[in-house]
């Protein structure tokens, strides 16, 4: 792990890490009240909230790969745990503080599992189209959130679409001191970002605003303040839960480690992508088991990677972990110094300066483009934007990736098919579509089956098959399947395969198959297809399976 930090501490030239220094100032101004807000969430003291930008934040920068991912108290996992423990104690209770911190320490167990089977392959499942869409449903569901801060309210349900309608109805109630602050705050951050990109304007609004409310009493004027905030260092401790209560705690835990590896995988891939870096997301998986650790040892809760503080540090100018390390030195001199002019700290700024930062997180020109080269993946970006807004985060990963697969089994199940046909002009094998009355030349069907051959397809194979042999002009005494794009053959395509075999070699119609690979031929010695088709009818090439094909046509004729 140190070995890592320093690594990380050196990389980069002297610009690099002034830059990274600035934003893991402007990260810290920004996010050290929001974390506040998440331990409210979360039912837990606030200083609590602080404790998870502390050790948490070293202990990712130390153990994962991301150079972007900001592993802190999250929304998301809050919601998840705070729900289900208020049921077993009192939130703020000792005994509710003990679970929760136990939550996080199982967590960590089932992530170092999760590491162990390298279950980091699931980030896989979320394509590009997802990750577009997530980051835009993330960006209107804190949009909404913040909002309520902006104009002085104070929400009543968790949902979002249930918020917009909350808030419409009580904005004859808002507070027009706080909504004038957010108005122009809003238009400075908008400014500033047009004309002086990369600079640390959170920083300074976040400086100038609490300056400004202990100078002016903004707190006596109807503006909400952070409040009060206890500070110290946390003390190291095991979580002194019973047996019983750890195997209520199972179920919380598992649902909190399947939103920890979705959403960072999300967010960690999506800037990944945007800087053209790798990212491993099996070192991440262990990095997100450590710092959750620390979280538990150090009496907090349940960490992950947050896209919201994560696109705030990338704002920020962010572009490595550094800015991550100097976020939690800030917190250390916060915690051990600063906690008394934090509480002059106006809802209204933060409330702002991450309302700015959602709706950046809606890329409406990749949208776009989407729109443009693949209207059904735009359905499918939209589609999990609004099941992250309607109904939670770990609901649209879960949707994301069900309609993703879904997606592609459908292809797989239409494939595309083709016959092969000889060009007047250049002489060689051209593919042009399956229809009635189509050969590749007299006697003869050289046909290609564009998917793998599995139970849900494969009687679309066989269909083909028989629908050419039946409507060709001339009676057909040879089939060559091009199964150059076949790799795999299940146990259903398989038993169909050797009865449409059978069936052709009962009509004289003999079948090989050229551009056979290895994986392919395996499967057809496994389940028995090689013994009904014959050893000399599996051919490496096309070319050498069309002239086998030709040569018994002529003779056929002969």
């Amino acid at each position: 792990m140190l070995k890592n930090l320093f690594r990380t501490w050196g990389q980069g030239d002297r610009a690099g890490a002034v830059r990274d220094t600035l934003a893991g100032l402007s990260l810290a101004c920004m996010n050290i009240p929001q974390v506040l807000g998440y331990a409210r969430i979360a039912g837990m003291p606030a200083v609590t909230g602080l404790y998870t930008v502390l050790l948490p934040l070293v202990a990712f920068a130390g153990f994962g790969s991301s150079r972007h991912l900001v592993v802190a108290a999250d929304s998301a996992t809050a919601a998840i745990f705070s729900s289900a423990l208020a049921r077993m104690a009192p939130p703020g209770s000792a005994h509710y503080m003990a679970l929760v911190s136990m939550v996080a320490l199982l967590s960590a167990g089932f992530l170092l599992v999760a590491r162990l089977f390298r279950l980091g392959f699931l980030a896989d499942f979320l394509s590009r189209t997802v990750l577009v869409g997530f980051m835009a449903g993330v960006g209107l569901q804190v949009g909404i959130a913040m909002s309520y801060d902006m104009l002085g309210l104070h929400p009543t349900a968790h949902n979002p679409f249930v918020q917009c309608l909350d808030l419409l109805k009580n904005l004859p109630h808002l507070v027009p001191l706080t909504a004038a602050l957010s108005c122009g705050m809003c238009l400075f951050l908008y400014a500033g970002e047009k004309l002086a990109p990369h600079k640390p304007l959170a920083l300074v609004l976040v400086v100038g605003s609490i300056f400004a409310s202990w100078a002016l009493g903004l707190e006596a004027r109807g503006v909400a303040v952070v409040g009060p905030l206890s500070g110290g260092l946390p003390s190291l401790h095991f979580p002194q839960v019973g047996w019983n209560d750890i195997l209520s705690l199972l179920p919380v835990a598992t649902s909190c480690v399947f939103v920890i590896i979705a959403q960072s995988a999300a967010t960690s891939r999506i800037y990944a992508y945007e800087f053209q870096e790798n990212t491993d997301e099996d070192k991440d998986i262990l990095g997100l088991s450590a710092a959750n650790a620390v979280a538990a040892l150090s009496g907090t809760f349940t960490v992950n990677g947050s896209p919201t503080q994560t696109a705030m540090a990338v704002q920020a100018g962010a572009r490595s972990q550094k800015a991550q390390l100097v976020f939690a030195c800030v917190t250390l001199v916060v915690l051990l110094f600063l906690t008394a002019p934090l509480r002059y700290l106006p809802r209204c700024v933060l409330g702002t300066i991450v309302f700015n930062v959602a709706m950046g997180m809606i890329d409406l020109r990749a949208l776009w483009r989407i729109r443009q080269e693949s209207p059904g993946e735009f359905g499918l970006a939209l589609i999990t934007a609004a099941t992250v807004v309607g109904i939670g985060v770990e609901q649209g990963i879960l949707v994301a990736i069900a309609l993703s697969l879904f997606r592609h089994v459908r292809h797989s199940y239409e494939p595309h098919t083709m016959v092969l046909q000889e060009d007047a002009h250049t002489k060689l094998l051209e593919a042009s579509l399956v229809k009635a009355g189509v050969e590749t030349e007299p006697g003869l069907i050289v046909y290609r089956f564009c998917a793998d051959l599995f139970y849900a397809n494969c009687n679309r194979f066989a269909d083909d098959l028989r629908f050419l042999i039946s409507t060709a002009p001339v009676p057909v005494r040879c089939v060559v399947v091009d199964a150059s794009a076949i790799t795999d053959i299940d146990y259903s395509a398989a038993c169909l395969l050797r009865t449409v075999l059978q069936e052709l070699q009962a009509q004289s119609v003999l079948v090989a198959f050229g551009r056979v690979n290895p994986f392919l031929r395996a499967d057809m010695e496994r389940h028995r297809i090689t013994e009904v088709l014959g050893e000399g009818n599996i051919y490496a090439q096309l070319h050498t399976a069309v002239a086998a094909a030709r040569s018994h046509a002529a003779c056929e004729a002969a």
